[in-house]
């Protein structure tokens, strides 16, 4: 697991910043530094929210125009970081936060709950994008999982999507909860970093449990589901994958088969030789889980 030290802070902190002087004046910049030094030094509770809430004010909302060469330093310095969607006040925020002092553990981490509190959503955001770049991350899982329990969907996919975190951080029943409620409100399971890699039998469990539900009442289920339960396949899971295969739509009949060509079940692999057409095209590279979710996740 990913450990964000006092090192790593600063080389974040400094990133931040050189991307913040980009988009904001000389004045609103400077207001930013003064605001973060006097937080780092150990200023009151008061001082922070303030400035917090006002970032917004001094740095404006735009969208970060990142290069390629700006998101591989941000994956070098922290592993799964993407910030490529976030905005200007986000960046200024996260600034702020990263200064908060951390020494003392128990009121770092209390001076986190707090905030998560009384926190707006934009704040809330905000907050849980920065959750792997915050130190002593292994702390936070309990106002972390807060955030996947939330009724807003830009709360929850800010822990959800585009976030190492979860993966790195949430025992599986936190991370199992998170998988089926993003299938649940409709938030792209591609997006989830460490999808694979956390994929577990319980949560294969899990999934088939909701397909069943979804198709006794006459609704669809997302083919993208099939990703996480084909490693896990048993024969009943086979039969379902079967059914699956033979809907009419061809985007369920791909994500079908993608899920038997993850199985060692021969009744699995029997499924993917009765359709030798998407096997190969399987076994050429032409179909995968990524180009799946780039060319059909507009039509799922």
């Amino acid at each position: 697991m990913f450990s964000s030290t006092l090192t790593n802070v600063d080389s974040i902190t400094n990133l931040l910043c050189c991307w913040l002087s980009r988009y904001v004046t000389e004045e609103g910049f400077t207001w930013l530094e003064e605001k973060r030094q006097q937080i780092a030094r150990g200023a009151t509770e008061r001082v922070f929210f303030t400035a917090f809430s006002a970032v917004p004010r001094y740095t404006g909302k735009k969208d970060l125009q990142l290069t390629a060469e700006d998101v591989q330093t941000a994956v070098d310095i922290r592993s799964g970081w993407y910030p490529k969607y976030w905005t200007v006040d986000q960046v200024g925020r996260t600034i702020l936060l990263l200064a908060l002092p951390h020494d003392h553990v128990a009121t770092y981490v209390r001076s986190l709950e707090q905030i998560c509190t009384t926190a707006d959503v934009g704040e809330l955001v905000t907050i849980y994008q920065s959750l792997p770049l915050l130190p002593h991350p292994e702390l936070h899982r309990k106002w972390a999982a807060e955030g996947i329990r939330s009724n807003m969907t830009a709360v929850f996919n800010a822990v959800a999507l585009h976030n190492p975190y979860p993966a790195d951080y949430f025992d599986p029943p936190a991370w199992n909860q998170m998988v089926l409620k993003a299938l649940f409100i409709g938030s792209p399971l591609h997006l989830i970093w460490g999808l694979d890699r956390r994929a577990n039998a319980e949560l294969a469990r899990m999934l088939i449990d909701y397909a069943h539900e979804r198709w006794a009442a006459k609704r669809p289920v997302h083919p993208q589901l099939w990703r996480l339960v084909g490693p896990f396949a048993d024969t009943a899971i086979a039969a379902d994958l079967e059914k699956v295969l033979n809907q009419p739509n061809i985007i369920e009949q791909k994500a079908a088969a993608l899920a038997c060509s993850q199985s060692t079940l021969p009744q699995a692999q029997a499924l993917l030789a009765s359709r030798p057409d998407l096997r190969s095209l399987i076994e050429e590279g032409g179909l995968t889980w990524t180009s799946f979710s780039e060319n059909h996740l507009a039509t799922c």
